[in-house]
């Protein structure tokens, strides 16, 4: 029922993969892997996207879709899935990326006061950035690896039950 949604949801591999701006891929986006929803492409997909989503890096969907294409998982599942730091998660997720590196570091508290400037940005940068990339790192991994083994997990609940609705709809 889910992938019947998904198929309708999603464009297909054909008009995406002949889109004008996406042609600098060339024939990389001919790979059928990249667009089938089955157990160990999609489970993938959702280890790419929820690995990327919490990387503190610009242009997260180029990176997702990068990954995706090279480990040849869901082009499209990937990419969406990046969507979960988002301008209202973001401040947030990174902000718990923090503390969870500085107190791993046992690093001291910071105190800053915030300002909309590049200069702040880049001297606050110079002194964050060891917590904020490990605690990014431990979230993404532990997203990663919960993601995958959650899709695998239902994905075979979900046969399973098919499997007995079948038996049991025989007699």
């Amino acid at each position: 029922m889910a992938k019947k949604i998904i198929k309708r949801l999603f464009p297909s591999y054909h008009r995406v993969r002949d889109h004008e701006s996406l042609r600098f891929f060339g024939t990389l986006l001919h790979d059928p892997n990249l667009w089938h929803l089955n157990r160990r492409s999609v489970a993938g997909a959702f280890a790419v996207g929820l690995f990327v989503a919490f990387l503190p890096i610009p242009f997260q969907m180029v990176a997702a879709a990068a990954v995706a294409i090279l480990v040849r998982v869901n082009l499209p599942i990937s990419v969406l899935l990046v969507w979960i730091t988002n301008p209202l998660t973001m401040g947030p997720i990174y902000y718990s990326a923090y503390q969870l590196g500085r107190r791993i570091l046992d690093l001291p508290k910071v105190r800053f006061r915030f300002e909309w400037s590049m200069a702040w940005f880049t001297e606050e940068m110079l002194i964050i950035w060891k917590p904020l990339l490990l605690g990014s790192l431990i979230f993404s991994v532990a997203a990663a690896v919960t993601g995958y083994i959650a899709i695998r997990l239902l994905w075979r609940l979900h046969i399973l039950r098919r499997l007995n609705w079948r038996r049991q709809k025989r007699g």
